[in-house]
């Protein structure tokens, strides 16, 4: 097939799938002059690859033009349409035409109609920070490709260390594997939490402080995961999915369910044994209070993703979110 579309917030996988198609169509002789990459500013970047990949490939192995970032999955002219339609079932062989969006193709656009016929899609989702079985077997599927042997127990460190962060989860493992080079035995918990920065640890303990309405420490907490370079979208993912669960637990306790494997097939908690501990977490909230965290957080995410100032909206966020969890 000589279409590809790539989408997905995933960044690093993605990367990775892009580099392996690299390899797979061009010939690294000739990759000067098959490759050719078109990014989102340029204003006539989709007709100008659509052409470009009318060209057969000189030399050796296939011809690869990429447009980043393209945004016809969320709008297209009708002269992008036309052309992309008069392109598609008359690219030469040898040529292919790459996709990529950080965005979910719109389904009823006649592009994504379209392309839906002759091109293969492939999806990079990251896995939502709640869904923590799914973060440990991620893990685990790493370290067995980079060939680092974990115990459970260091698997699960690492997990709750690098949540969602696909590009952190393989430079920690690097440095696992290279730490242990030469060693038999799978690397314990001990060396793991010694080498791992573990700043989605830390985001958690940032959202036992807003549940207990502590506010200094909170603020501590900002400025020392800040300070350490973690992204403000990445600590609101964490705590939006921790809130999240936090929210489940009431409602199915509040509800009358005792049998926690239910509650935690409800909350998408991969090891029922935890949740005793969240329920003694959520003991002191009420279900309206945990409900009354979402828009803030959302609102918080939204500000971050527009622009605002990372600090400023997080501590204004922060404080009102403390202020919530303080009411009796």
């Amino acid at each position: 097939m000589p279409i590809y579309v790539y989408w997905g917030e995933d960044d690093f996988t993605m990367e990775g799938a892009v580099s392996a198609l690299c390899d797979r169509i061009l010939d690294p002789l000739w990759t000067s002059f098959n490759y050719t990459i078109f990014p989102p500013e340029q204003t006539d970047a989709v007709i100008q690859g659509l052409n470009q990949v009318m060209t057969p490939p000189f030399g050796a192995g296939g011809r690869l033009v990429w447009l980043v970032n393209t945004t016809i999955f969320q709008q297209c002219p009708a002269n992008i349409s036309e052309e992309l339609q008069r392109t598609v079932s008359v690219i030469p062989e040898g040529s292919f035409l790459l996709l990529t969006s950080r965005n979910k193709p719109d389904e009823r656009l006649k592009s994504t109609k379209l392309l839906k016929r002759c091109a293969e899609f492939r999806e990079f989702p990251v896995i939502p920070p709640w869904k923590t079985q799914l973060l440990l077997q991620n893990v685990k599927q790493a370290a067995e490709s980079l060939g680092v042997k974990l115990t459970p127990g260091s698997a699960e460190f690492l997990a709750s260390a690098v949540g969602n962060n696909t590009r952190l989860l393989y430079n920690e493992l690097e440095k696992l594997r290279l730490y242990g080079e030469g060693e038999s035995k799978p690397q314990d918990v001990d060396i793991v939490a010694k080498l791992v920065r573990n700043t989605t640890q830390n985001s958690l303990q940032l959202a036992a402080a807003i549940r207990t309405g502590d506010t200094a420490k909170a603020l501590t907490l900002v400025g020392d995961l800040l300070a350490a370079s973690e992204p403000a979208l990445r600590i609101v993912a964490t705590l939006i999915g921790q809130f999240r669960t936090w929210l489940w637990i009431k409602i199915m306790v509040e509800s009358g369910e005792r049998d926690q494997v239910v509650i935690a097939k409800a909350a998408e908690i991969g090891n029922p044994k935890r949740i005793y501990f969240l329920q003694q977490e959520v003991q002191s909230l009420s279900v309206q209070q945990l409900l009354s965290t979402l828009p803030l957080l959302l609102d918080l995410e939204v500000s971050l993703k527009q622009g605002a100032n990372e600090i400023s909206v997080l501590q204004a966020k922060v404080i009102e979110l403390c202020q919530v969890c303080q009411r009796s």
